[in-house]
């Protein structure tokens, strides 16, 4: 009889135990009673924690021992509805209006830029007499490689066609300096005694004129400068020593000049290849087909140049030998070196006939002067250039003042002879590479093929001759009419 209470009090233990666990599983599942259409969860509650095992009794007592109360959960106080709410600051690039923000990117590009060309000019004027060597030798190159092809096609070997273009070319022009400088001092007397006797003439003029002058005040002309002569001789001589200086460098130029050009005649393409190895592997296509377009150019304008400027010289020099204007072959000279200098050549060459004439002869020769120099060279500028020269080295006239402007203040003379023809190459290379790029991007487009959204063109002669329509089905033909 003593194991009875004992089995008794065992069994109500499971029995609580069972339905603890019970209640514990209806906490944490309390939506198995809904059905499975249901769209949202039930409103949450806080989940019960479930309650320990009563530890059984002693033996003999049949009580359970009751399970320990658990901790209370952390509870934080939401924020009160009064307190403001603080917004993201936004990014700082994204408050800059668009305008200025391009603005800015032309802006740092540009200095960039302008920065690039201050240091190339920097280095170009350190090195002036190399780079005006190196730039004439390829103007005259221009003008002798056509003959160094012609001798080659004609079967002469490349060595021997180079030095006959390169020995006859510089005779020539040794020629003609030398011809201009005899000129000058055989007639160097007689111009002498020719400008006094003008000088005579136009005092006299000028005393006869309607503009009242008086003998008086052309003598107080006449005293202040051979005053200033006078004071000024130290500084004379001074521009002697720097003339012989620049005679020096100017004599050290045409070596380099003549070199260059021996080369460049000789090894010409082998020089293109070395120079289109430098270039990036991506543009050298490109590069490659300006580079010839560029010689062309360049050819093309001193070929050109020649030939007018050696009308201009011919025609004026007879005008000037008819009207018994002295030194008239040597003015002629000058005016076909004078040409190679757009615009400014042409008005600087014939203001001095027109002086030489006025000074030598009267007033109404250096009229006559006057008019056969302007007729030349409007015959110059409406038939002889747009003829000669033709439209591959045509640049407007603003950009051949310009040039001929920065040309001058950059290197001088020197830089208004090269100006001109570096402004045309330039048109012409960035003309070209603005073509190839565009060349490009269109052969690209073809590669790619069409889009889908977007199907191929089918042209009128397509359709006509039963070509499918776009958008038809495989194997329909568009209805003939």
């Amino acid at each position: 009889m003593s194991r009875l209470p004992r089995l008794v009090g065992g069994v109500g233990a499971g029995l609580s135990r069972l339905a603890d666990r019970l209640e514990a599983r209806k906490g944490e599942d309390p939506g198995t009673a809904e059905t499975p259409d249901a769209v949202s969860p039930p409103p949450s509650r806080p989940e019960p924690v479930p309650a320990a095992a009563p530890v059984p009794a002693a033996a003999g007592t049949g009580a359970a021992v009751p399970p320990p109360a658990a901790a209370p959960a952390e509870h934080v106080p939401p924020p009160p509805g009064y307190a403001p709410a603080v917004a993201a600051r936004p990014d700082p690039v994204a408050t800059v209006p668009w305008g200025v923000r391009v603005a800015a990117e032309v802006a740092w590009r540009l200095l960039i830029l302008a920065g690039t060309l201050w240091v190339l000019m920097r280095v170009i004027s350190a090195v002036q007499l190399v780079v005006l060597a190196f730039t004439a030798a390829l103007l005259i190159t221009a003008l002798l490689q056509p003959t160094v092809a012609l001798l080659k096609r004609r079967g002469v070997p490349r060595g021997l066609a180079t030095a006959m273009t390169f020995i006859s070319g510089f005779v020539v022009m040794g020629l003609v300096g030398w011809f201009v400088v005899w000129q000058v001092t055989e007639n160097l007397d007689d111009l002498s005694k020719q400008v006094q006797q003008g000088i005579k003439d136009l005092k006299h003029w000028l005393l006869n004129s309607p503009f009242h002058v008086t003998e008086d005040q052309i003598n107080n002309i006449a005293d202040n400068l051979s005053q200033a002569i006078g004071t000024n001789t130290k500084d004379i001589t001074s521009a002697g020593i720097e003339g012989v200086q620049v005679i020096i460098e100017v004599l050290t130029g045409i070596l380099l000049a003549m070199f260059s050009t021996l080369f460049l005649l000789y090894d010409g393409p082998k020089i293109w290849e070395w120079l289109l190895k430098l270039f990036p592997a991506a543009a050298r296509e490109g590069v490659a087909g300006a580079g010839p377009r560029a010689w062309a150019t360049l050819t093309a304008y001193v070929r050109g140049t020649v030939i007018v400027a050696l009308i201009d010289a011919i025609f004026i020099g007879i005008g000037l030998f008819f009207l018994d204007v002295p030194l008239a072959v040597p003015l002629a000279v000058f005016i076909f070196l004078f040409a190679f200098i757009p615009l400014v050549g042409a008005v600087v060459s014939g203001a001095l006939a027109v002086v030489v004439a006025l000074v030598t002869r009267d007033v109404f020769t250096a009229m006559m002067v006057l008019v056969v120099v302007l007729a030349v060279q409007q015959i110059e500028g409406h038939v002889l250039q747009p003829f000669i020269l033709g439209r591959a080295v045509r640049v407007h006239p603003l950009a051949v003042v310009l040039s001929v402007a920065a040309g001058s203040l950059v290197a001088g003379i020197g830089g208004a002879v090269v100006a001109v023809p570096l402004a045309a190459v330039t048109n012409t290379v960035v003309g070209y590479l603005r073509a190839h790029a565009k060349e490009n991007a269109l052969r690209a487009a073809a590669a790619d093929g069409p889009r889908p959204e977007e199907p191929a063109a089918v042209t009128a002669e397509a359709v006509a001759a039963g070509a499918a329509p776009p958008g038809a089905p495989p194997g329909e033909e568009s209805p003939r009419t």
